[in-house]
């Protein structure tokens, strides 16, 4: 890939953060914009058309609309004649994953609670706009150097919706954070499909593992409707944590809260916040 019309802008390319068929992310740096940046390359041309057509649109729709201090802010879309478009972005220093992979779980308070908070209140804000994620994992929470502030990234199936009747009939998202009725195969909600997923983010922060294997995923409905069970010798997690986890990995949606619901928890509310997270819990920003 070229990258000529980057430096004509003043961007200044560092090492590949991740690559897929048709995408790549680099490190960047510009005299325009303060701290690490994060440049997406995306190259129509290796696409499939249904990405081009139907996904990409999309995400670059919510990408242009969105501003909240737990989602990760976009600064500049630059499209090239070739093919190409550059998504400027603010990078992270790690990701929830990384995160967890590095202690094997997090202590469940303050570090995990007061994360979660910050992802929850994310998700609260697209879903007042009528928009969904449905791609809610661990990866796709970045995390500052420190480690204290969270931002929600890839809205590659991200969408409109505006609930119940408006269901989504595409499976997307990763199997081990899907929701049952997603795994079924059947016409589901998009917004609860993401409270789903807010358990199994909770349930690998506090656990180091996932709720519910995906190696057989044809299985996994059956598993999911059983509940959730903790590994052995975890040591103690608080009831209410356990509990709003069981919540949200309600096998029926109709059961699940919603995200206005889940930020209102009084084990969520009961966090040590500093004056950002506390912000943006209750962040209306257009």
């Amino acid at each position: 890939m070229s990258y000529k019309w980057l430096s004509e802008l003043g961007y200044k390319l560092g090492q590949t953060l991740g690559e897929g068929s048709y995408s790549k992310v680099r490190v960047a740096t510009s005299a325009k914009y303060k701290g690490p940046l994060a440049i997406k390359v995306v190259d129509r041309r290796r696409a499939p058309p249904d990405f081009v057509h139907k996904f990409l649109p999309r995400e670059l729709s919510i990408l242009r609309t969105i501003r909240h201090p737990n989602i990760v802010r976009v600064f500049e879309f630059i499209e090239v004649c070739n093919g190409k478009l550059y998504i400027v972005m603010e990078a992270a220093s790690t990701d929830l994953l990384q995160l967890v992979q590095q202690l094997g779980k997090l202590p469940c308070v303050p570090d995990a609670r007061d994360i979660f908070v910050q992802v929850v209140a994310a998700v609260r804000y697209l879903h007042d706009r009528n928009l969904v994620h449905r791609d809610l994992k661990c990866e796709n929470v970045l995390l500052t150097a420190d480690g204290r502030r969270a931002k929600l990234t890839d809205f590659g199936f991200g969408r409109e919706s505006r609930g119940y009747p408006d269901l989504s009939t595409t499976y997307c998202g990763s199997a081990a954070y899907a929701s049952p009725e997603v795994l079924l195969g059947i016409p589901y909600d998009p917004k609860k499909y993401d409270v789903w997923s807010l358990g199994v983010v909770l349930y690998v922060m506090v656990t180091g593992c996932m709720p519910f294997d995906d190696t057989h995923i044809h299985s996994m409905p059956r598993r999911q409707k059983k509940g959730v069970f903790y590994p052995d010798g975890l040591g103690p997690l608080p009831e209410a944590c356990k509990a709003l986890i069981a919540l949200l990995l309600q096998f029926s949606p109709a059961s699940r809260p919603g995200v206005g619901q889940v930020a209102k928890n009084t084990w969520l509310k009961g966090a040590l916040l500093n004056k950002d997270t506390s912000r943006s819990l209750n962040a209306r920003i257009d």
